[in-house]
This record gives structure tokens, sequence and C-alpha cells, in this order.
């Protein structure tokens, strides 16, 4: 139940995208508002991450969830019916935030609730549920488009969620345990670390999500990273002061030290960064180069979704008996996916690439399924389970962070390939061919740096085993 609420988080990450076009025609938005529609929910969701994960910790993990997902579900509403730009960004900034309250609870949940390889079983359903989402997400959000109209069919992407939303709250009530904390001792909530982490988190996340790869993009946005290290050293600096007097700090620095959640953290986030874009780069090149109705381009990731959906199980159960290997026979295969799809589109015929696309997808499929489950797994092993919350909300931050940043660069990269050879001219299909190259060579850098990680982690294991034995 807790790992369904979260493909419908992570669905209204991406199934939204593809209506962008029906919003600008049904409510008159205009480019920022649309921006503003997609990525303040993005924004958001990671702002509120990391706090929610550390208040479930010292909480009730139960009690945040239900708040969570009840208020996603007002908020999904409220985008259904909303009557103007500024109605739906509101409520897709507060759907976002939603979202980031229950998603840490979810990790945690599973890190307290099952053991050894249940644990490992419990997160490749997660794993399975998460690929399906990520990949599924554009057609769905087509297919409702298309059941619903054009001017109005993207409010069914929303209505949707209020069912299921309800439903999921009745379950939540009637089946989670109750995991308040007991402790005699006084708890306490870094409320300025929290303050300086979102400024750190935001000033971070603004650059990335406001680029669009247009020349119009206001390059003066960059200067926010300059803030972003001024508020991240500030944060750092409290927290260890705040942590030396005794208090529960925001975030344990602590656990960066163990190698196998910092491997792993870093290995999802660089992960994140490459898998949002490779969708993203496929739709736009199948929807603008060849010419394809949103459902159809949506369609040809269906194979990717399948498929890690049954590897994330597979590899749930494998990563007890193989450890790390499993992560890296799966990045391989995500990393032939990707040449493999750059290929496809500067040597198959328009006519059949999307159909020699939909088959590369599945070895994506196969290996994004040996990625994400077991490394969630791999990543939280050493971890308490009183610090699963945030730990795991720290993971997901990475993820977020890493969509941003990879979808601002692959964005540039294909819109300014556009404008730099098509010279304001209309483009043709051969523009659009190199455009696509040029993105998915970004895409594979940040494959190659995942897989160069779980390289890394897993020599470091293995040297750990020699000293033990």
């Amino acid at each position: 139940m807790c790992v369904a609420v979260a493909a419908i988080t992570i669905l209204d990450l991406s199934k939204v995208n593809v209506a962008l076009p029906s919003i600008e025609e049904a409510l008159g938005a205009g480019s920022t508002e649309l921006q503003l529609i997609v990525s303040g929910y993005v924004l958001t969701f990671g702002l509120v991450l990391v706090p929610m994960g550390r208040l479930g910790d010292q909480r009730s993990r139960r009690a945040l969830f239900i708040v969570g997902l009840s208020l996603f579900t007002v908020t999904s509403l409220l985008c259904a019916i909303a009557v103007s730009p500024v109605m739906l960004m509101i409520a897709r900034l507060l759907q976002g935030v939603a979202a980031g309250i229950q998603m840490p609870q979810v990790l945690g949940l599973i890190q307290q609730l099952f053991q050894g390889k249940e644990r490992g079983r419990a997160f490749g359903l997660f794993g399975a549920t998460i690929g399906i989402a990520t990949a599924f997400g554009p057609t769905l959000g087509g297919l409702l488009i298309l059941v619903g109209g054009a001017t109005d069919g993207w409010r069914l992407i929303f209505w949707m969620n209020v069912p299921l939303g309800l439903i999921a709250i009745g379950l939540a009530i009637w089946v989670l345990p109750r995991t308040r904390l007991k402790t005699g001792k006084a708890l306490s909530f870094d409320a300025f670390g929290v303050v300086l982490f979102g400024l750190a988190v935001l000033s971070l996340m603004w650059p990335f999500l406001f680029t669009t790869g247009s020349p119009d993009d206001d390059p003066r946005r960059w200067w926010l990273l300059v803030a972003f290290v001024l508020f991240a050293g500030a944060f750092v600096a409290w927290e260890r002061r705040y942590e030396r007097n005794g208090n529960q700090p925001l975030i344990r620095f602590a656990l960066f030290r163990v190698s196998s959640f910092r491997n792993g953290t870093l290995l999802i986030a660089a992960y994140f960064t490459a898998l949002p874009a490779l969708f993203l780069l496929t739709t736009l090149f199948l929807q603008t180069g060849v010419g394809l109705e949103p459902v159809y381009a949506g369609m040809v990731s269906i194979g990717f979704a399948l498929a890690s959906a049954v590897f994330s199980w597979i590899g749930g159960n494998l990563v007890g008996k193989y450890g790390r290997p499993v992560v890296v026979w799966g990045l391989s295969a995500v990393l032939l996916c990707v040449v493999g799809l750059a290929a496809a589109a500067l040597f198959v015929p328009a006519d059949a690439v999307a159909w020699v696309m939909a088959g590369v997808m599945v070895v994506g499929g196969i290996g994004g399924g040996l990625v994400i489950s077991p490394n969630q797994t791999l990543t939280l092993a050493d971890i308490p389970v009183k610090q699963g919350g945030v730990a795991g909300s720290i993971g997901q931050l990475g993820q977020r962070i890493g969509t941003a940043v990879g979808t601002a660069v692959a964005l540039s990269l294909f819109y300014a390939t556009i404008y730099r050879e098509a010279g304001g001219d209309a483009p043709d299909i051969v523009v659009y061919h190199d455009a696509y190259a040029y993105g998915m060579i970004a895409v594979a850098i940040f494959v190659a740096l995942a897989f160069s990680i779980s390289v890394i982690d897993l020599g470091s294991r293995r040297k750990k085993k020699q000293k033990v034995g």
C-alpha cells in the first residue's frame, strides 16, 4: 500500500509534462507559469523531504504518512478544478509539499517493518513500483488527455489521484501500525537548521529547474549557485554546533561516514540525473523530430516500465546473495540502452525508429530494475532503523536534485543544437537526430558516473571482506 502511494507521487513528476499544451490552451497559461506548474512540484517536494524524514523518525511515521497523503488528495482536487494558472500553480506547490511529507515515511516504514531478505523483497516491490511510475507516466498522461479531450483532458490527470488517495487513506488508518517513538527524553527539532537547509536546496535547484535550453533563459539565475555554497556552508557549521550541544540535528553527518550509504546515495543521484532526461529526450525526439502523437511517443517506454517492474522484484531477491554486482550488471545494461537509443535515432529510418527504440528500452528496463531496489537495500543496510526516514529522504533528495540537473543539461544540449544547426529556419529530421545524440551523450556520462561509483563501492566491499577474513 505504501509503495503504491509512492508510485502516485512519482507519477505526478512526469505525467503532467505531456499536459502542458492542453493547460496552456485551457487556462491561457504563459511559459513561466507552465514552467512553475512542473518545476514548482519538484522544488517543494525536494525542500521538505529531509525535514519530514527527521520528523517521522522522531515522532510518528504513520501519522505523517496519513497527513501527507490527505494533503496530496486535497491538493490534487484543487489542481483538477483550477480555473486559473495561479490557482493551479499554488495547488501544485502544495502538492509537492504533500509528496515530500509522505515519501520519507514510506522508506522509513519499510526500514522499520522488514528485516533481512524480507527487506530486500520489500525494496524490490518499491523499486518495481517506482520503475513503472517513472517510465509509464508520460504514456498515462497522454492516454488521459486522449480520453478527456484536448482542452480539459489534463484535469483527469489530477482527478485520478482523488479516489486513489481516499482509498489509500482508509487503508493506511486500518493497516499501518502505530510508530510513535517512546522515549523519556525531550525531542528537539532543528528549526533554524531547517531554514538554512531549505535556502541551500532552493538556491541549488532553482537555476536548473528554470533552464529550458532557450536563448531567452536568464543567465543571472546561475548566481544562485554562489548563494548555495554560502547557505550550505552555514548549514554544515550550524548542524555540527547544534549536535555538539547535545541536540538532535536535522542531518547526522556521521551517516556519510558509512561507505555503503554514501556510495549508494551518490550512485542513485547520478542515475536519476540520467534516467528522467533519457525519457524526456526520447519523447521530445519522437514528437518533434519524427512527428508521433504524445500518447504513441509515450508508449515507447512501456517496455522499460514492464521490464523494470519484473527485474526490480528479481533484483530485490538477488541482492541478498550477490550484493553490489547486481547493480553493476544493471548499470551496464542501462548504458547499453543509452548507446542503442542514440544509434537508433541516427541510423534507423523514421518509420521504424519508434519500434527499434521500444525494443532497446526493454534492455534498459532490465538494467533499471537491477539498479533501484538493490541499491536501496544496500544503501540503507547499515543505517539504524531509528534514522531510516531521514536517511531515505536524503537519497530521495539526491534523486530530485539529480532530476533537475539532468533535465536542465539535456534540454540545453537538445535545443542549443537545434538553434545552432537550424539557424532560425525550420529544423529538419537530421537536426533532431543530432540534437538527440548530443543530449544522450550527457545521459551516457551520468550513467557512466553511476557505474564508476558502483565499481568503487564493490571494490571497497571486497577489501572489507578480505580484512575480516
